[in-house]
């Protein structure tokens, strides 16, 4: 039995202005929690969501900007928590960017943005984050990819930065413990990219290829998030939530 309650509880979520990142913001605010909503470029959706939660339950959101990718952002985002609610109890590491690099065609840059927010980000925030998680019994939860264990054709950097991720998930969830609880949710089909990356057809190959026929929502990874977060003897573990994809793949 888990309580799913997030009362009193602070979450920092990465990425959290659009698509899963404000689902899953917005799914731990529900359950009581007071969230920081880390964005880089989603001005207008960050404070949208920021006075959303805010007219909910009054100072209990608060907005960050910045680049994950610059040195002196995880402690930044730490200390932008502490310094609004005085306390940090979980960590959310959803930012992420996704784009194709077949073979032949990759570059440096192609690595440092990849590995960069995919890998490297979530690295230093959990470390800049452990000491006060470790105050409160807290957890951190890693968005990965089922693409992790079965790479994405032509998306070769992404597919093994979150399969770097899910191996940093389980090397902290060893090296935290037993102060702070580590897990990952990986995804299958949940929002497509919005700059058209797959075209129709092959939308229509992925979602015949689920076993339960459909795409899902960012409120079902959300779901998975926030169970994570509440499951006091669960750490170092994946969870897919794909419809079933992976076991085909």
């Amino acid at each position: 039995m888990t309580d799913a309650s997030l009362e009193s509880k602070v979450a920092l979520v990465t990425g959290a202005a659009r698509r899963v990142g404000a689902a899953i913001a917005r799914r731990l605010h529900a359950a009581g929690a007071n969230v920081v909503l880390h964005y880089r470029g989603a001005d207008a959706e960050a404070a949208q969501l920021e006075k959303a939660l805010n007219a909910a339950r009054a100072g209990s959101a608060v907005k960050v900007k910045g680049d994950l990718l610059a040195p002196v952002a995880p402690k930044a985002l730490v200390d932008a928590a502490l310094q609004r609610f005085a306390r940090l109890d979980i960590l959310v590491n959803n930012a992420s960017a996704f784009y194709p690099t077949a073979v032949g065609e990759i570059e440096l840059g192609h690595w440092e943005e990849l590995i960069g927010s995919n890998l490297r980000a979530p690295l230093f925030l959990a470390q800049a984050a452990a000491p006060q998680l470790a105050l409160a019994g807290g957890a951190i939860v890693n968005i990965a990819d089922i693409h992790a264990e079965r790479p994405l054709k032509g998306y070769v950097v992404y597919s093994l930065a979150k399969a770097g991720l899910v191996a940093l998930t389980r090397s902290l969830a060893l090296e935290l413990a037993p102060g702070v609880r580590v897990n990952a949710v990986a995804p299958g089909a949940i929002a497509w990219p919005e700059d058209g990356q797959f075209e129709p057809g092959e939308r229509e190959r992925i979602v015949a290829t689920t076993p339960l026929r459909r795409t899902g929502d960012p409120e079902e990874i959300a779901q998975a998030v926030h169970f994570l977060c509440t499951a006091p003897f669960v750490t170092g573990q994946v969870l897919a939530v794909d419809g079933g994809r992976s076991i085909f793949l």
